[in-house]
């Protein structure tokens, strides 16, 4: 009997089926395409698509023996890290029809475990702040969060399992809290980026969107070559650092709700909770962050900034502009300030498991105009510690709220290990 939405399947569950003769490749990636078709004009997640390429594809891997762990998985690709086969045009116009030559290393690394490169999901331009077409699933009418717009767009309305993000400020965390899925930030670096268009190298990580922890775990052990996270018994005990941060004032009521709700319940499952407070310097981090991100941007595109400035947005533009008009005195200062902050934070991470935050102000905006605040994951992405926000509330309009976890710098694993733990025992927004 065959297997009804396959769409809606896990990449774990996929990978497994596949893998174990229970239904095809193509049959996977057709739920897929029909998916896409029924509701890409209202969601406008992808930026490119080869039906003939990808069908073509799942067929000689339908024909042949398993090549890996991803064997006939598809995954969507954000459109700023190269594919050799599909163009990477990186929202912008100055790149339309631009094909790499080779394909990020990331991307390399899945397709020879198998997997399927679905298509490029639409990105900001530049992976920065001005817009996509992108829609958020659950209402057009807001915003799906950026810059890893149709990563999170896609995989929240089943168009794909698993997408690639990037991540300056709060591009992966931020899509995913909006649209309803798991966002994963590994440590920094920790997926390699070569192939991947830096906006700013000290900052720029690749992530993770997907509908589970244990398919971000999956996909983690594959790029690393490393052992499944550990799987905690429900009945584990936790010691947990709750941090509300000094943007505790900006958060919504849902996001409140989401925080002091987290809590409860998980000291229901026995959790010990830790009151943290940051040192008083880490109010400055988000300031940090912007310096670093609009300096360094304005290297990386010096070119586009003296070639092809008419092409490029308003936002982008003033954005070089006081990269290029910066003092390497104010660079350097917003750079000592972020390797002081990543020494600091380590004893916090001696007394805890991980750490509870609030993941974004709220529930996803109205109107198309903004991609939202970075402000509650950019606190965390400049420390270049492991986060994850996970889909565990909703807000007043019946869209998705997140919480964010995180753990110290590459004790990845660990991290997962206790999101998984959580995400068991809160259970996802809409069930």
């Amino acid at each position: 009997m065959a297997l009804k939405n396959l769409n809606k399947i896990s990449l774990t569950e996929v990978a497994k089926i596949i893998s174990g003769g229970e239904c095809s490749a193509e049959e996977v990636l057709v739920a897929c395409l029909s998916r896409i078709e029924e509701r890409d004009e209202t969601v406008k997640a992808w930026a490119h698509i080869d039906k003939e390429l990808i069908l073509n594809y799942a067929q000689t891997l339908d024909s042949g023996p398993v090549i890996g762990p991803l064997h006939g998985v598809p995954i969507g690709v954000k459109d700023v890290l190269n594919t050799a086969d599909m163009p990477t045009q990186m929202g912008s116009p100055i790149y339309r029809g631009y094909k790499a030559k080779t394909d990020a290393a990331c991307v390399a690394i899945l397709r020879a475990a198998g997997a399927i490169i679905l298509g490029k999901t639409v990105t900001c331009e530049f992976a920065g702040s001005f817009p996509g077409a992108t829609t958020n699933p659950h209402n057009s009418n807001y915003t799906p969060g950026g810059s890893s717009s149709g990563s999170g767009a896609a995989v929240a309305d089943f168009m794909v399992p698993a997408a690639f993000g990037t991540q300056t400020g709060g591009s992966v965390l931020r899509p995913a809290a909006f649209c309803g899925t798991v966002g994963y930030k590994p440590s920094y670096n920790m997926i390699n980026r070569a192939g991947l268009m830096f906006a700013a190298e000290n900052l720029d990580t690749i992530g993770i969107l997907t509908r589970t922890v244990d398919d971000a775990d999956l996909l983690m052990s594959v790029l690393l070559k490393r052992p499944l996270s550990k799987t905690l018994p429900r009945k584990a005990i936790a010691t947990i650092g709750l941090c509300r941060t000094h943007l505790w004032e900006m958060a919504s009521d849902e996001t409140i709700f989401a925080v002091n709700d987290s809590v409860e319940r998980l000291k229901a499952k026995n959790a010990r909770f830790i009151e943290i407070t940051l040192p008083p310097s880490f109010q400055h981090l988000n300031d940090a962050r912007n310096i670093i991100n609009d300096f360094e941007r304005s290297r990386v595109m010096a070119d586009h900034w003296y070639n092809d400035r008419e092409l490029l947005s308003e936002n982008i533009q003033g954005q070089l502009e006081r990269g290029l008009s910066m003092s390497y005195k104010t660079y350097k200062k917003a750079l000592n300030l972020a390797q002081k902050s990543r020494h600091e934070i380590k004893g916090i991470f001696d007394q805890v498991d991980f750490v509870l935050a609030p993941s974004t102000h709220g529930e996803a905006p109205f109107g198309l105009d903004s991609t939202g605040d970075p402000k509650f994951q950019g606190l965390w992405t400049i420390l270049h510690v492991p986060t994850i926000t996970l889909p565990t509330h909703s807000g007043p309009n019946n869209l998705p709220v997140g919480i964010q976890l995180i753990g110290y710098n590459h004790r990845d694993e660990h991290l997962l290990s206790w999101a998984r733990w959580v995400l068991e025992n809160l259970g996802s927004w809409q069930n």
